[in-house]
C-alpha cells in the first residue's frame, strides 16, 4: 500500500475504535477536542518547578496523532534506506534530531496532501492524559514493567530490559495510543519554556521533549514530566510521533 494510501485509511480511526493490536505504519487515531489541566499537581511527590502551576488547556484543532513514534522501517522509507546499525525494523526511531523530525514531517505532508507536524507540547500531554488526571498515560498513579519500557525503579535500579521495544509490547493508552510512556521520549514542536502551557511564538534553539524513554526512570514518564533537547541534538532514546490537521 501506498504511503498516501495508508495515512488515508488511518484516518478512519477514531477514539473508542482502537485496540490493543500492533498499528501498521502510518497509523493515525483521530483524537476528540476538549479542555484538560496541563501540568503537575503539588501532591505528586515528584513534581518539579518547570511542571507548575497546573493549569486549564484546550485543545480545539481537529487532529489525527500517531498511534505510535515514527519507527525505524518509517523512516527507510522516507529514506530509501535503513538506519545506521539498525535493520529497517520496526522499532521505534530515535538518534534524529528535531530539525530531521520536521524534514521528515514536510515529506509526509507531501506524499498526502495534508499537514503533517509535530505534536505541540500542549497536544502531546492532552492526548498522553487521554481525558483523566491520572500521573501517567496508562491511567493509573502508578507505573508497572507491564505498562512501559524504562529500566531503572525509582531507587535507581536496573529493572528494565535495557534497550528498545517492538511497537506493541505494551498496552495502549486509552485513547490507544502506544508508547506515549517509555520506549523513546519523544520531539515537540514547542519551543522550551518555563512552565507547562506558557507558548513561546519565537523558534527557539531548544524543543520541549515528553513521554520518557527506556533508559530512564518512571518518574520522566509521567504525563506531567518535560525535559528538552537542543534542536540540533540527537540521542539514542530520543525519537518523535506525528500529528496530521484534519480541519
Amino acid at each position: 500500500m501506498s504511503v498516501a494510501a495508508s495515512i488515508a485509511t488511518a484516518l478512519v480511526l477514531e477514539v473508542g475504535q482502537v485496540d490493543d493490536a500492533a498499528p501498521d505504519p502510518f497509523t493515525f487515531v483521530e483524537l476528540p477536542t476538549g479542555e484538560f489541566l496541563m501540568g503537575g499537581s503539588d501532591e505528586d511527590r515528584y513534581v518539579s518547578a518547570v511542571e507548575l502551576p497546573q493549569r486549564k488547556m484546550a485543545v480545539t484543532k481537529r487532529i489525527a496523532m500517531g498511534r505510535s513514534p515514527v519507527t525505524q522501517c518509517e523512516w527507510a522509507r522516507f529514506k530509501k534506506s535503513v538506519v545506521p546499525g539498525s535493520n529497517g525494523s520496526c522499532l521505534p526511531l530515535s538518534g534524529i534530531t528535531w530539525e530531521e523530525a520536521v524534514e521528515y514531517a514536510d515529506w509526509l505532508s507531501s506524499q498526502t496532501d495534508r499537514v503533517c507536524r509535530l505534536p505541540t507540547e500542549i497536544e502531546w500531554e492532552f492526548a498522553a492524559r487521554a481525558g483523566n488526571d491520572a500521573l501517567f498515560p496508562s491511567g493509573r498513579n502508578r507505573l508497572s514493567l507491564n505498562e512501559a519500557n524504562y529500566l531503572y525503579d525509582e531507587m535507581g535500579n536496573p529493572v528494565g530490559r535495557g534497550h528498545l521495544t517492538p511497537i506493541g509490547s505494551y498496552p495502549p493508552n486509552p485513547f490507544g495510543l502506544f508508547d506515549m510512556s517509555g520506549n523513546v521520549s519523544e520531539w515537540t514542536s514547542s519551543p522550551w519554556t518555563r512552565s507547562p502551557g506558557e507558548i513561546s511564538e519565537t523558534p527557539g534553539t531548544r524543543y520541549v521533549t515528553k513521554g520518557g524513554s527506556w533508559d530512564q526512570l518512571p518518574r520522566t514518564m509521567r504525563c506531567s514530566s518535560r525535559d528538552w533537547a537542543l534542536r540540533t541534538e540527537s540521542h539514542d532514546n530520543l525519537g518523535f510521533r506525528l500529528v496530521v490537521e484534519l480541519d
